[in-house]
């Protein structure tokens, strides 16, 4: 077991408080579009138009995570409307970034002629990757914290011994980070495969962590998480089905 109460305040300068959690989401930012353009530059497609639409999705992919996660907790931010903005604290829903970024993308890709899922296949590896970073923002701020546990890797947070479903999360992701540089080179792999995948292989992880979670955003009785990790996994596998299916049957197979 693992006594640990980290300080989710890095530095200070002054008036200025930098926290880890605002770090770790520029790390993840960067390091993700460092992986993107390298891609971008191997299969030839113009590194600007990809380093615009980053520009473009990245606030307000956390825009949306913002607001997606606001929404959920409005009986809370109803009385503290000034904390809205407040990022820095944590309360990112990736459900909701995932959303405004994908929509960011379909009008950006539309509005430049480009192909929405070439630049899908190269942004899914650099999002996962950065997701398995951010989670250790949360590990900083003590939150996204699963149940009371004995197990041999549980954390000392909130009073209590938990399951430290961050650092599930984490490990998954980089996982899934792995088999997606792994896939990306396979013999029969189509566009969007890539993208799809992510979809499916984050979501699947995302559904079982998410049940061992005390923090999770409530849709009703149920978990939104949970709910939107099984229309993802199930719309982006039976588009996967369907696409290959389709190619089969134009060759003749």
């Amino acid at each position: 077991m693992f006594f640990v109460t980290p300080n989710p305040i890095a530095f200070s300068l002054g008036p200025l408080t930098v926290r880890w959690y605002g770090i770790l989401m520029a790390v993840a930012l960067l390091v993700g579009t460092w992986l993107a353009l390298k891609e971008a530059r191997r299969q030839g497609l113009d590194e600007d138009a990809l380093l615009n639409l980053i520009i473009l999705a990245a606030p307000i992919g956390w825009i949306g995570a913002r607001i997606y996660y606001v929404i959920f907790e409005w009986s809370y931010y109803r009385a503290h409307l000034a904390e809205i903005p407040q990022l820095w604290k944590g309360g990112l829903a990736i459900h909701g970034g995932l959303i405004a970024a994908v929509l960011v993308g379909l009008w950006y890709t539309r509005r430049h002629r480009l192909d929405f899922w070439q630049i899908a296949d190269i942004a899914a590896p650099s999002l996962i990757l950065g997701q398995a970073i951010g989670r250790w923002g949360n590990f900083f701020n003590q939150e996204a914290y699963g149940y009371p546990t004995r197990l041999p890797w549980a954390m000392y947070i909130a009073g209590e011994w938990r399951h430290p479903t961050f650092l599930y999360e984490s490990l998954w992701d980089l996982g899934v980070f792995a088999l997606l540089l792994w896939g990306r080179h396979r013999q029969g792999v189509r566009r969007g495969d890539v993208f799809l995948a992510y979809l499916v292989l984050y979501s699947l992880g995302r559904f079982w962590v998410e049940g061992l979670r005390t923090d999770s955003l409530m849709l009703g009785p149920l978990r939104a998480a949970q709910v939107m990790s099984l229309l993802l996994a199930a719309g982006a596998g039976y588009l996967l089905w369907r696409r290959h299916r389709a190619a089969r049957e134009q060759s003749g197979q």
